[in-house]
């Protein structure tokens, strides 16, 4: 007998955007046809769209919006599935992420997204050449977005290894970076959260050429997200996962262990007070 298919994640999304898009029709008191003759969409695109059996373009989005009196909730929320707010290349990543269990990553430069406070990823985020004032806030709200993984009730374990050079580079300038630094002490505190800092004392070279994620997933192989200038890398090639996590157990081992790290963000954290 063959094996249930395994559900499609994209039709997943499609499902809970259908669901939404339901929940504000009914809140909103009208029929599949009466939306369908405000949108000038057709009653069976929108009857399979509240099924999760069609994905929702924006401008069906933004219509349905309008039609309803969402408020944008629907636009922000068909953001947030299709990851439209995020580069192409990274969202393979966003799919992967949340279904993680555990995530490990190595970061030399800036504190990773799920531990960044809006001010720090807005001034990171800003950095991007040619950026507009409309897509850094579309960013920052999509990277708060996926901090949310961290407050589900069996959140991934996130063990993180951060550079110390990240805690004295001042990005966004000394209030924000002292508001990121508290909110590490904050985070590390949870108990499926870890933190350790690569003294700059060690000399080490292993991690120089740039910041890495493993996602460990059940039942599945695990991935790596590998950065780059232009763009990031996902991949659960055997050899890549293998070459990724010999770099990661290597800066590990010469990492502060998690209570000297904590003295340390301590001390970066005054010396920006």
């Amino acid at each position: 007998m063959s094996k249930n298919p395994k559900p499609n994640p994209k039709n997943e999304k499609w499902a809970l955007f259908g669901a939404e898009l339901r929940k504000y029709r009914k809140k909103a008191k009208m029929t599949q046809d009466d939306l369908a003759e405000v949108t000038q969409f057709s009653r069976s695109l929108l009857s399979f769209t509240e099924r999760g059996e069609r994905n929702p373009s924006r401008n069906l989005a933004q219509r349905c919006d309008d039609a309803l009196g969402a408020n944008g909730e629907l636009i922000q929320y068909w953001t947030y599935i299709t990851h439209a707010a995020s580069p192409r290349w990274f969202r393979d990543w966003l799919d992967i992420e949340p279904e993680a269990h555990a995530l490990h990553t190595w970061q030399p430069i800036v504190v990773p997204g799920l531990l960044q406070t809006e001010e720090y990823a807005r001034a990171v985020i800003r950095g991007e050449p040619g950026i507009t004032d409309e897509q850094v806030g579309k960013a920052v709200a999509a990277r708060m977005e996926r901090q949310k993984i961290l407050l589900r009730s069996t959140p991934p374990m996130l063990w993180v290894i951060l550079d110390e050079g990240v805690l004295h580079r001042p990005i966004g300038g000394e209030e924000v970076m002292q508001h990121q630094l508290q909110h590490l002490l904050e985070m590390v505190e949870r108990p499926r959260i870890g933190i350790q800092i690569l003294p700059l004392m060690r000399g080490s070279t292993t991690g120089t050429s740039g910041g890495f994620v493993i996602a460990q997933l059940p039942g599945n192989p695990d991935m790596v997200y590998v950065e780059s200038v232009t763009h990031g890398h996902v991949t659960n090639r055997p050899e890549d996962v293998g070459a990724v996590c010999a770099r990661y157990d290597t800066i590990r081992a010469e990492a502060s262990p998690q209570y000297v790290s904590i003295e340390l963000i301590r001390e970066a954290e005054r010396l920006w007070t």
